[in-house]
């Protein structure tokens, strides 16, 4: 860094250089901290400059890498950031979170909602119906020890309010890094154990908001196959089986699973409704897929494959080795050019890892409430979606519907619409196929999807960017294109769409100007808005003394620019299009440029059937490091379940 103390001494310090310095130490009078401002990250320490396999083209606009929410114990979440491909009416966020407790959002990132998936020959391709088309999409390894996440051994967490205080520091730390994106509508969504986790952050939110000076614009939840109600989804699993034919009723098997349960409401009964998990309640999914493993089959095959009926596993896992995609995701996101690509800590990472078991031993909640009981309040601040795949066996869509009807919101019990009238389901098609069924009332959206398992968006990436912009209410007439064929009871509704369409020039100047704004903002927090005054003010009394100078000797208007009084200077080459137009940094500008325009349309590498093949077992994980790697000798298989 430039000392203006130096510009004081020597006998070649000219007049313009003394006057530059005496510049720069009076403006950093009243600007503490400018000089200690670049220690600090920036997002430009965050920019993804290059990802391995990625299809041909430009580069998706993306930023990965820890924030720490912890110094003590060296916690620190792991994001991996996506802008928004288009602009749409409003700019809008969506946090993404997987379950587990333990389990990766890179599950999510990679395999379901976001731009890419893996192909078996570690090439990326793109997602035909990603979620990041008109939203930008931040993907958090939560909580610390999960993923590319870390924490010392011994400090894992253990509660979901301890999650969600972690989950709030991250935020701000991350929306002071990329203030651009501090105005957003924010969304947050993910699935399976994650309704544990989104009610109690989307909580903390709004407890932090009535007091802090800028607030976040939380618009609305969306749960997956959620694991949120743990008596209705515990006592679901009998109807289900029986649904579904996965038992017949009066069979020795059958009367195995009924004891279990029995076992489980008398434990409901004594105290146990009030906890997240009931052990004796967790017996009677273990009794349901033991007395339905078919040993004559194949070993490969024996056991209900709990997170998709349709299929079926070995024993040992009976589901924990799929989705398939684990087969090439797990080798990609181990591969040391991936790690260096999205900044993970050479010296704190020694591999990735789906699930943690160490994360998913420690955190039992005891002394949380499950998360059914913030509903209500929350459904008075927000809407809130929860969508089920009906071929899902641990959080089945019976669960959901039951947690729904026993619940009492908003003046009303489940869907009621008044007093003994309930809202009617509703049957939606997508490109003339029977999708689901749509059921609202009181600020609670319900979607069913058929033929769908646990990993919803896994199944239909394209169904569910459909639902997605039905619930933001995205505009296209501000976009343009060709809405998808997507009906509710034959009515169209809002257009939405889930292909690549142009921005419309209102939209984008509309944008430029936001993310211009929120670039000076950005300047400002990370203290270079401290060196671009400084240096504008030097130079103004440089050439002040100058001027002034020449004048007496005679000389003047040498400047080119000295015709219109150093407005041109001034305005653009210390201003923000200054900043763009040089082409050779990496650092200036990554935290607000957008990169506009893609050129050409985003196409599908396959469809959206053809998914369901079971996978095999992924290699284990290296060694622990910093809390990141379990210290047992456990496979990814074992430990996932939520």
């Amino acid at each position: 860094m430039l000392n203006p103390l130096s510009l004081l001494s020597g006998s070649r310090a000219g007049a313009p250089m003394r006057a530059l310095a005496y510049g720069l130490l009076a403006s950093a009078a009243w600007l503490p901290g400018a000089w200690a401002a670049d220690q600090e990250k920036t997002a430009a320490d965050y920019f993804v400059h290059s990802l391995p396999g990625a299809p041909p083209g430009p580069l998706l606009k993306m930023h990965a890498g820890h924030v720490e929410v912890n110094s003590e114990h060296h916690g620190n979440l792991f994001f991996w950031h996506y802008q928004n491909r288009h602009i749409a009416n409003r700019q809008r966020t969506v946090i993404w979170l997987n379950g587990g407790p333990g389990c990766s959002s890179m599950d999510g990132a990679m395999m379901e909602i976001g731009p890419y998936r893996v192909t078996p020959d570690q090439k990326l391709v793109y997602n035909n119906g990603s979620w990041d088309e008109f939203a930008n999409l931040l993907f958090v390894d939560n909580p610390v020890g999960t993923g590319f996440s870390y924490v010392d051994t011994d400090s894992y967490l253990s509660e979901l309010d301890q999650m969600a205080d972690q989950f709030v520091i991250f935020l701000e730390k991350w929306f002071a890094l990329f203030p651009q994106f501090m105005y957003d509508d924010i969304y947050i969504a993910g699935e399976s154990y994650a309704g544990q986790h989104i009610p109690y952050i989307a909580k903390a939110m709004i407890e932090r908001n009535k007091d802090a000076k800028e607030k976040w614009q939380l618009k609305g939840l969306l749960i997956g196959n959620g694991w949120i109600s743990p008596v209705d989804q515990y006592l679901s699993y009998l109807p289900y089986a029986y649904k579904n034919n996965l038992l017949r009723s009066g069979s020795d098997a059958a009367k195995k699973v009924e004891a279990a349960q029995s076992v489980c409401v008398k434990t409901l009964d004594a105290g146990g409704a009030g906890h997240v998990d009931v052990g004796d309640c967790e017996e009677i999914l273990s009794t349901l897929l033991s007395v339905t493993q078919d040993r004559n089959n194949d070993k490969e095959h024996q056991c209900l494959n709990m997170y998709d009926i349709r299929l079926r596993d070995t024993n040992e896992a009976c589901g924990m080795n799929w989705p398939p995609d684990l087969v090439q995701l797990t080798p990609y996101l181990r591969r040391e050019d991936v790690k260096q690509a999205i900044h993970i800590d050479a010296a704190k990472r020694t591999g990735w890892q789906e699930c943690s078991g160490s994360v998913s031993l420690n955190f039992k909640a005891r002394n949380s409430k499950p998360s059914i009981d913030l509903l209500p309040d929350l459904l008075k601040e927000i809407p809130i979606l929860l969508f089920s795949g009906d071929r899902d066996l641990i959080c089945n869509h019976l669960g959901t519907e039951d947690l729904v009807n026993n619940m009492f919101f908003n003046g009303g019990k489940g869907f009621e619409i008044s007093p003994g009238e309930i809202a009617p389901r509703r049957d939606w098609t997508f490109e003339g196929d029977a999708a689901g069924v749509y059921q609202e009332a009181r600020n609670l959206t319900y979607v069913k999807f058929f033929n769908s398992s646990h990993m919803v968006p896994f199944d239909y990436p394209r169904r569910t960017r459909d639902m997605l912009d039905r619930f933001m209410n995205v505009d296209l007439s501000s976009i343009g294109g060709k809405p998808v064929d997507s009906k509710i009871d034959g009515e169209k509704g809002p257009l939405t769409s889930v292909g690549s369409h142009p921005n419309s020039t209102a939209a984008e100047e509309e944008q430029e100007q936001a993310l211009e704004d929120a670039t000076w903002k950005a300047y400002y927090k990370s203290g270079e808005v401290a060196l671009v005054v400084v240096a504008s003010l030097a130079c103004v009394g440089g050439y002040l003394v100058w001027r002034d100078r020449r004048r007496k000797a005679g000389y003047q208007g040498i400047f080119p620019w000295a015709k219109d009084n150093g407005s041109s200077i001034m305005s653009r080459g210390m201003g923000l299009e200054g900043f763009r137009s040089r082409s050779n940094t990496e650092r200036d500008m990554e935290s607000a440029y957008e990169e506009h325009e893609l050129v050409g349309s985003v196409s599908s590498e396959g469809s959206e059937s053809g998914r369901n093949k079971r996978g095999q077992n992924s290699s284990n994980a290296e060694n622990e490091a910093f809390g990141l790697m379990d210290s047992d000798d456990e496979s990814d298989s074992e430990k996932r379940r939520r």
